[in-house]
């Protein structure tokens, strides 16, 4: 065995330090090199506590430093001269005492170790306070040093004062990472030692003022609720008694917040009235006023931890029951409970989005969702309970629970995630004394913050995986139960319908809904009983659901086909024990479902294949259509986790692709659905731009599952044209594409493009993705792929001026990105010909529109009314925009864009179209965008024909906003002839 595998079983890697040199002879002279094994007994036991520290490296490097700068303290003491460190440990009695005590005390043993392989930033403060290491051994009673958050020492001096807490500090962490002591009473210690530290910091800016003022500092935040973790700013509210105390207050205030930044943590005063522009000190009778006239419902909220920390505490506990009164009616305002959903929006809204997923404070199922679902049942439930006035997060829900207000099993569950994430959050800041909220995404970070939790490899699941599981679980829960807690509209519109239809007798059941406008009463009241029937719990839910979704499904224009799509999921997905609880318990997730049921045969289709999909109405950060980057990996894992079978791989990237199909048609669906609309709505932009990058995903998957299976050593390329090219998909578009290779194209390239189509194309559940290669040089009649010297040399000798056209669009999509980029280099000179056009191929262009107005509208078709071919709509616009582009963009780069309304806006921006033109043909061309999409939202099917009547029109109406049908027409009408008009006149000009 070598060295490294030898020491490899202590847990030390070879990371960039030698371990062996570290404990070698020149080291610690913990370890034999000529023997490869521990010097005796002592070392032994040392090196088996250094193998069990979060990060054996960092608990090794550090012990070494530490005890070379106690080696070093010591020689500068005795008057020897001391080089800067370098590798070879100066051994003294300092040093002998410093491992002598770690070979007899075994608690000291495990706590420094603990700390040393936990936190950089702890054992930083070891090495630069060499004698600090004691503070951590076990007293002479037998008993570990007090971790209760005591200032060890009378601290009237800054310097004193931060080392004070850096000590007390340091044995809370090292009871915390021995498991000394739970969550809770590490949180109490920290809450105590931030008291001692405000206390001690107040002595110390009083000190040589004339007159101590009566100024109190209330604890606010998590410090008030006991709860502080290692690396927070405390917040604090300053309380003068009267107007004679303001000065000499703010002056202690601003130096209380100067001396604890220095020593530990900022002092966030910003809770104030006012915030950051309000006073800092307010006299009791100032904040009075303030709350009785001018807070706002979050500041109420803020108030249910506010606790006396420092100063004049009698003062302090004086300001506190003189606000109570305010603080428990503030959730009879009517705005109350909104302010505190909005206020959790806002808060999610505002974390980065590449983070969203790792914030386990401020993201969906982070802690913060706990602290607001337990403060707002406390501001509603401690107006006349007061046993839940109480500060802590933790004994709130303790006391809600005691108090019938939250389930056990919920209540249990929450105490647990609370823990968990605590604990996580605890084990992120002890590592660099730093505030962080984020776990790492790298696998390293992942690898010691799953060590340091505590988690070990078991068989079947590496120690990352089971601290991941458990992450995504207590998170998951977290969320549900938020939004469970915090959002029960469901429940308002239930009470909202008489007792009399919750109890309905088959009779009045058949009558209810003829007046609901079902036009099969009898067929409906078959699936109503075929839902409630029976005295199963699931039935009694769907008998308190029901009453609600038949008004949703009677707002809709076909009542029958919504009761019937629902009863069709409820039949998939009745058994599961989440469904009923969902729909009853998740906010508005039933009232979104009937509305999505009720108004598109799209949406209900896919998600009958994919029942699961549901839960995706829970949240509204679910309906967020994904980044580009994040599909991208989302389909290359779906389809890598069943490399070596094509069939198998497509069909969990078609799968991936339904998914996000359904998020996507969802959050259309409910962008207008008034109170039921995600926070963030989508424009038919934004639809189109997610539609594309889906096709984007599936096509690069696609594509690396079709080369898998061929011996293809070339590039290959995939270039995106029409609308997929544009960011312009809609939900019948097909993937408009060239396929293009480097070298010559072989038949192994054609089968890789024919394997694609195939794959993409071929009778599966999932909705299939057309592939059209029709753009391509010559058409059907030409090869299907090209090189790209094939592609230069043909668009040099032999294309037109539609082609041309056809390349204003053409963007990289996937593939070999260098072949991409050289393919649209090559569209730039045809797209965009210097020049311009010749005034034939401006003549050839108006005589190709003219003719495809005549021949490819269908045959009955209004061209009224055609969405895509008809006058004003898709096709007039995008013709008129493509045909100034292919004129100017030589010499106006800013018209160089595959979208056509961003290249409208350049054309105008150049002078190049009337300001009311532009304004006509992007509201026409939007419109049609809009009802084409809604169409096949509504049937199911696409079509580009609007209809002037019946369900389908309403339905279509109802997805765009509600109204008159008829008026919707008119101005479909209105508009669209504007554009044409508009659009003739930048074609002729």
């Amino acid at each position: 065995m070598n060295r490294l595998s030898r020491l490899a079983r202590y847990g030390f890697t070879d990371d960039g330090i030698r371990a062996d040199e570290l404990l070698g002879p020149k080291g610690l002279q913990l370890w034999d090199l000529q023997a490869q094994g521990p010097t005796g007994t002592d070392a032994a036991e040392l090196l088996q506590s250094l193998s069990k520290a979060a990060d054996p490296n960092l608990a090794l490097r550090q012990l070494h430093r530490i005890v070379d700068a106690v080696g070093r303290a010591a020689a500068r003491s005795n008057g020897e001269k001391v080089t800067g460190p370098a590798g070879e440990i100066v051994a003294n009695a300092a040093t002998a005492e410093l491992l002598g005590a770690l070979s007899r005390d075994h608690g000291l043993r495990r706590r420094l170790i603990a700390v040393l392989g936990a936190s950089s930033a702890l054992g930083d403060h070891l090495v630069a306070e060499p004698d600090e290491w004691r503070v951590l051994a076990t007293g002479p009673s037998g008993l570990p040093p007090n971790a209760e958050g005591r200032l060890s020492a009378r601290s009237d001096k800054i310097p004193e004062l931060r080392r004070a807490y850096r000590a007390g500090l340091l044995r809370i962490a090292a009871a915390d990472l021995t498991g000394g002591r739970g969550l809770e009473p590490t949180m109490a210690a920290l809450s105590r030692l931030a008291d001692e530290t405000l206390a001690a910091a107040y002595g110390i800016a009083v000190a040589g003022l004339p007159a101590d003022p009566h100024l109190a500092v209330v604890a606010m935040g998590k410090c008030g609720g006991n709860e502080l973790n290692y690396v927070s700013d405390v917040d604090v509210i300053f309380v003068a008694r009267s107007d004679e105390d303001l000065s000499g207050g703010t002056t202690v205030a601003a130096r209380l917040i100067e001396i604890c930044g220095h020593v530990a943590w900022p002092v966030d005063a910003a809770l104030r009235p006012e915030g950051s522009r309000g006073p800092l000190v307010r006299t009791l009778a100032s904040h009075q006023a303030y709350y009785r006239r001018w807070a706002r419902t979050w500041e109420f909220q803020a108030l249910l931890k506010a606790r006396p920390a420092a100063g004049d505490l009698e003062l302090a506990k004086e300001w506190i029951d003189d606000l109570a009164p305010l603080v428990w009616h503030a959730a009879e305002r009517p705005e109350a409970v909104d302010d505190v959903r909005d206020m959790r929006r806002k808060i999610i809204a505002n974390v980065p989005k590449d983070k969203v997923d790792r914030e386990i404070k401020r993201g969906p199922g982070g802690l913060r969702d706990i602290e607001f679902a337990v403060q707002l049942l406390q501001l509603v439930h401690g107006r006349v309970d007061e046993s839940l006035r109480v500060p802590g997060t933790l004994p709130a829900l303790r006391a809600l629970v005691a108090g019938g207000y939250v389930g056990r099993q919920d209540g249990e569950t929450l105490l647990r995630g609370y823990r968990f994430l605590r604990g996580v959050e605890h084990r992120l800041q002890l590592q660099g004394l730093r505030r962080t909220h984020t776990v790492p995404d790298d696998p390293a970070g992942l690898r010691w913050l799953a060590a340091a939790l505590g988690y070990t490899a078991m068989p079947g699941q590496d120690a990352v995986e089971a601290f991941r599981a458990d992450w995504v679980g207590h998170a998951a829960q977290v969320r549900r139960l938020h939004v469970k807690l915090l959002y029960r509209p469901l429940l308002e519109s239930v009470a909202r319908v008489p007792a009399s239809e919750l109890r309905m007798t088959t009779e009045s059941a058949r009558h209810r809904l003829e007046v609901l406008g079902f036009a099969d009463p009898a067929a409906a009241l078959r699936h109503l009983q075929a839902l409630t029937g029976g005295v199963t719990r699931t039935a009694a839910i769907q008998r308190t659901l029901l009453p609600m979704l038949l008004q949703d499904f009677a707002d809709s224009p076909e009542p029958d086909r919504g009761l019937l799509n629902y009863r069709h999921v409820s039949d998939k997905l009745g058994s599961t024990p989440w469904y009923l609880r969902l729909l009853r318990d998740a906010g508005p997730v039933a009232r979104r479902l009937a509305r999505v049921l009720g108004l598109s045969r799209y949406a209900t289709d896919l998600l009958t294949r994919d029942p699961e999909a549901l839960r995706l109405l829970a949240d509204d950060a679910e309906l967020l259509p994904r980044s580009r980057s994040s599909l991208l990996e989302g389909f290359d894992n779906a389809a890598s986790r069943y490399a070596g079978d094509p069939d198998k791989a497509i069909a969990a990237v078609r799968a991936r692709r339904r998914r996000e199909l359904f998020r996507i048609a969802c959050a259309d669906i409910l962008s207008r659905g008034g109170d039921l609309a995600p926070a963030q709505t989508l424009d038919v932009d934004a639809v189109g731009i997610a539609l594309s990058d889906v096709t984007d995903a599936t096509l690069n998957a696609a594509l690396t599952i079709a080369r898998s299976s061929h011996a293809f050593d070339g590039q290959f390329a995939i270039i995106g044209m029409g609308r997929l090219g544009g960011y312009e998909m809609s939900y019948p578009s097909d993937a408009d594409v060239l396929f293009v290779v480097s070298g010559g194209a072989s038949a192994t390239a054609h089968a890789i493009a024919e394997d694609l189509r195939r794959l993409l194309n071929s009778p599966a559940p999932d909705p299939p993705l057309g592939i059209d290669a029709d753009l391509r040089p010559e058409g059907r009649q030409g090869p299907l792929v090209r090189s790209l010297d094939a592609y230069q040399q043909y668009y040099a000798r032999w294309s037109k001026v539609w082609e041309a056209q056809a390349l204003l669009r053409a963007r990289f999509v996937c593939g070999d990105e260098s072949l991409g980029r050289e393919f649209e280099a090559l569209a730039d000179t045809m797209r965009y010909p210097a020049g311009g056009l010749t005034r034939e191929q401006v003549t050839e262009i108006r005589r190709i529109k003219a003719r495809v107005e005549t021949e490819r509208l269908p045959r009955g078709a209004d061209p009224n009314t055609h969405t895509k071919l008809g006058r004003g709509g898709l096709a007039d616009v995008e013709w008129a925009v493509q045909l100034t582009q292919l004129r100017h963009a030589y010499a106006l780069p800013d018209l160089r864009k595959t979208r056509t309304l961003e290249a409208l806006t350049a054309e105008l921006q150049s002078d190049l179209v009337d300001k009311a033109d532009a304004a006509a043909m992007a509201s026409g061309w939007t419109l049609a965008a809009q009802v084409r999409n809604a169409l096949t939202l509504v049937r199911g099917r696409p079509t580009d024909q609007l209809p002037t009547h019946g369900a389908e029109l309403a339905g279509v109406v109802q997805l765009l906003g509600g109204g008159d049908p008829g008026e919707f027409v008119d101005r479909y009408l209105r508009l669209t002839r504007r554009s044409r008009a508009a659009t003739e006149r930048v074609l002729e000009s």
